[in-house]
C-alpha cells in the first residue's frame, strides 16, 4: 500500500514494505483529525470513563451503524467483521447512570477470602448455626445466577456500549464472589450446606429463560435482587456475630450497585420505546409468582425467623413478626423501585397484599405514588 503524500511529508524515510517482504500500511500515522489533540483531564479520584468523555468519544449512538467489535470511536475498515449482535439499540442496555457505578464498582472491590475476619467467627448454638446454614445455602444458590445473567447476555450486546459491557463484568464479579462468601460461611463453623428446594430454582429459571434482556433485567434488578437488597440491608437484625454482620454489609453496597443500574436502565428503556413496557409487566407477572413461593419456602422462611428471633425460644413471639415486617418491607420497596423505573405496579401487582396485612392505600404511601 501506498504512503499518502501527507504522511511522506512528514515522515520521508517510512519504507512500504517489511524486512520479510509484507507490504505496509502507515494510515494510523494521520490520526483522528477531529480529535488530534483533545485532552482529557484527570479527576480528584484519576482519569475516569466520566472524565474521557470527551468530543465526539462522548455519543453513544441510538443505533451503531456496525456490528464489529471495534472500540468505539476507532476508524473502522471495511473488512472488520460482523460479531452478529442482536442487542442494537442504546435503549436495549442502557443506563444514565452505568459509567459512575463501573468506576464505583471497580474501586470497591473486596475479597471473600481477606476482607471477612473469619478467625473472630464465634461458636453459635445448633438452632442459630443451622439457621444461619440454610441461608447461606439458599444465597450462594441465589446470588450466583445473577453471574449468569449478565454472562448469557453480554456477548450479544454491541461492542458500542462497551459502558455497560464493563459495569455487568463487575456484576458477575461481585455475584461470584457473593455466592463464595456465603458458601464459605456455611462451611466455616461446621455447620455444612442444607436444604435445595424448587422455591428458589423456579425463580431462577424465570430469569434466565427470560425472552429479551429487558425482561431478565427487570425480574433480577427490579424484582430478585432488590428483595435480596433489602434482605441485606436488615443484615444488623439477621446476623447472630460480627462476622455475618460484615458479610452482609460488604455484599449491600454490590447489590445496591446491580440494582442501580438495572432501574435506570429499565427507566431509559421505557422513556425510549413506550411500547416496552408490556413485555416488562409480563416478565413480573411471572416473576412475582416465583418470588413469592421462594419467599414461602419452609426452609428459607424458617431459617429467618430463627436468626431474627435470636434462636429457638422466641420464634413465634418475635421472629416471625419480624420476618412479616421484613417482607413487607421488601415489598414496599419492590414497587416503589418499580415506579422510579416506569413500570408502575400498583393496580397490576399479583402479589397477595391482603395475606401479607397490607393495603393498597398503605402502598401508595410507601411509594410516595
Amino acid at each position: 500500500m501506498a504512503i499518502s503524500e501527507e504522511i511522506l511529508a512528514d515522515y520521508p524515510n517510512l519504507p512500504e514494505v517489511s524486512p520479510i517482504g509484507v507490504e505496509l500500511d502507515w494510515a494510523w500515522l494521520a490520526g483522528h483529525e477531529s480529535e488530534w489533540g483533545v485532552h482529557p483531564k484527570p479527576s480528584a479520584r484519576g482519569l475516569t470513563l466520566m472524565d474521557i468523555a470527551v468530543g465526539s468519544y462522548a455519543e453513544v449512538p441510538e443505533h451503531p451503524k456496525h456490528r464489529s467489535m471495534a472500540a468505539r470511536g476507532a476508524d473502522i475498515a471495511d473488512d472488520t467483521p460482523d460479531m452478529g449482535y442482536i442487542l442494537n439499540k442504546k435503549s436495549d442496555v442502557w443506563s444514565s447512570n452505568v459509567s459512575e457505578l463501573y468506576e464505583e464498582a471497580v474501586a470497591r472491590q473486596w475479597s471473600a477470602t481477606r476482607d471477612i475476619p473469619w478467625n473472630q467467627l464465634e461458636e453459635l448454638s445448633p438452632d442459630l448455626e443451622h439457621a444461619m446454614c440454610q441461608l447461606c445455602t439458599t444465597l450462594s444458590e441465589i446470588e450466583m445466577i445473577a453471574s449468569d445473567l449478565p454472562a448469557k447476555w453480554m456477548w450479544r450486546m454491541n461492542h458500542e456500549f462497551l459502558e455497560a459491557k464493563m459495569f455487568l463484568c463487575t456484576q458477575i464479579m461481585d455475584e461470584a464472589r457473593h455466592s463464595e462468601v456465603f458458601r464459605k460461611r456455611a462451611l466455616a463453623n461446621g455447620g455444612g450446606l442444607l436444604k435445595s428446594r424448587g422455591g428458589s430454582e423456579t425463580l431462577l429459571r424465570t430469569i434466565i429463560e427470560a425472552k429479551t434482556y429487558t425482561q431478565a433485567t427487570a425480574l433480577l434488578h427490579l424484582l430478585g435482587e432488590g428483595m435480596i437488597l433489602d434482605l441485606f440491608r436488615q443484615g444488623e437484625a439477621i446476623a447472630p456475630t460480627d462476622v455475618e454482620k460484615r458479610i452482609f454489609r460488604m455484599c449491600m453496597q454490590d447489590e445496591a450497585r446491580h440494582v442501580a443500574y438495572g432501574t435506570m436502565h429499565i427507566r431509559h428503556s421505557v422513556e425510549n420505546d413506550p411500547d416496552v413496557a408490556e413485555e416488562i409487566h409480563e416478565a413480573l407477572d411471572h416473576g412475582e409468582a416465583a418470588m413469592l413461593a421462594l419467599g414461602t419456602a419452609p426452609d428459607m422462611s424458617t431459617a429467618l425467623a430463627m436468626l431474627l428471633a435470636g434462636g429457638a425460644d422466641k420464634i413465634e413471639e418475635v421472629g416471625f413478626p419480624l420476618q412479616m415486617q421484613l417482607g413487607k418491607n421488601q415489598l414496599t420497596s419492590y414497587l416503589a423501585r418499580c415506579e422510579r423505573a416506569g413500570v408502575g405496579r400498583l393496580e397490576r401487582t399479583t402479589l397477595p397484599l391482603a395475606e401479607l396485612g397490607i393495603e393498597i392505600e398503605e402502598l401508595r404511601r410507601g411509594v410516595g405514588a
